[in-house]
């Protein structure tokens, strides 16, 4: 079979088991409302939890930024791509979530993938959640430790596995909030199991920073603990782009010697380290907690109102509310048909979701309104 057959074969494959993905353009789209085309759709597929990419202090900043260092880095932060924007970033996510250190990376998959790679050795053993994120596992699977799943967010089945002898050390792995069920980590039991061995705890906070806990601090001040290395990204509640790794001092220094994803990559442009701390200046702030509350009140309002779908409600209390479907066709058809009434839901399929599970991934914003939520709620209950 030549590269052209096995690329064909893999696509008719996709094909036929209705999992192909595809790309919309998009003309305006991050916030309430998304713009194809002439159309125009209320966006619940937006992970923009807070609204702050639009918002007009976050959007300023960046233009400051922007004529103040121009519009890229211009480097590696190793060569010279590290400016007193990017510093003041890291001093800052450092303080407000309580680490010595934070190291900015030029997104959560390459932040992930960079503490993985460094962290391990082949004696080493990786325990993570099974539905962990896709950079989380591929970056495990790919590193020279052996890697092993418990049962998701099954406790007891973790400490089984920290028990096995092993002549290296063990990283555990989970997230804060998961992307696809929308439901939280028990991080206090979890962080308990693991400091009852030797193992470290990271946890990446994707879904949650921003959005949970006080000042919007996260999953893991919500729950009171503090995991080994914490990872952060500011593509969702922070309203932007990018992440960062929350570490001790020495953890630091060591991957900026040895995490090829920092040293190899152009750092972010300074404009956007700039547009980030003012994000975070709004998270922060009282105005940050209004943002929450209302996101808190679309949440309750959407899942008041799910609980008579005749469609599988998991119990998810974030900003996704997945809608189990099963099929993949049919949960193409149900986000056609979402649609066809101007509302921007996606169908989520394997393999980014379990065989059978195909969902509606539904996303609620700080920035929707009570008519936005009984709007799609009358869409859904129509049923198909």
């Amino acid at each position: 079979m030549n590269w052209q057959q096995r690329i064909d074969n893999a696509l008719s494959e996709r094909r036929a088991a209705e999992a192909l993905r595809t790309r919309h353009v998009v003309c305006q789209g991050a916030g309430r409302w998304l713009t194809i085309g002439d159309r125009r759709y209320c966006n619940f597929s937006s992970n923009d939890y807070l609204g702050l990419s639009q918002h007009p202090f976050v959007v300023r900043a960046w233009q400051q930024g922007a004529e103040q260092f121009g519009v890229g880095s211009g480097g590696s932060g190793h060569v010279s791509g590290h400016t007193v924007a990017h510093q003041a970033l890291e001093n800052e996510l450092a303080d407000w979530l309580g680490y010595p250190r934070a190291l900015l990376f030029i997104s959560g998959f390459s932040a992930n993938q960079a503490v993985i790679a460094a962290l391990t050795a082949k004696e080493d053993r990786i325990v993570a959640d099974k539905l962990s994120h896709a950079s989380l596992l591929e970056a495990a699977s790919h590193s020279p430790a052996q890697l092993r799943r418990f049962a998701h967010n099954d406790v007891r089945q973790l400490a089984s596995l920290l028990a096995k002898p092993l002549s290296g050390q063990q990283l555990v792995v989970t997230e804060g909030i998961f992307s696809m069920d929308g439901d939280s980590a028990p991080l206090c039991a979890i962080s308990e199991t693991v400091q009852q061995t030797q193992a470290w705890l990271m946890v990446d906070d994707a879904h949650g920073i921003g959005v949970v806990g006080e000042q919007g601090r996260g999953s893991c001040h919500q729950q009171g603990i503090k995991p080994d290395v914490l990872i952060v990204t500011f593509g969702k509640g922070v309203g932007v782009s990018g992440a960062a790794v929350l570490c001790s001092d020495t953890v630091a220094n060591y991957l900026l010697q040895f995490a090829r994803h920092l040293i190899y990559s152009t750092s972010m442009p300074p404009a956007q380290a700039l547009a980030l701390r003012a994000a975070l200046q709004v998270i922060r702030s009282p105005e940050g907690d209004d943002r929450r509350q209302r996101l808190a009140a679309r949440i309750a309002q959407f899942r008041r109102g799910a609980a008579q779908l005749p469609l599988a409600v998991t119990g998810s209390q974030s900003a996704i509310q997945p809608l189990i479907v099963g099929e993949n066709a049919r949960a193409l058809r149900l986000a056609e048909r979402l649609r066809q009434q101007n509302c921007w839901v996606t169908a989520i399929r394997p393999p980014t979701v379990p065989p059978g599970t195909a969902r509606l991934r539904l996303t609620l914003t700080a920035e929707h309104q009570a008519q936005d939520i009984d709007r799609l709620l009358e869409v859904l209950h129509g049923g198909e």
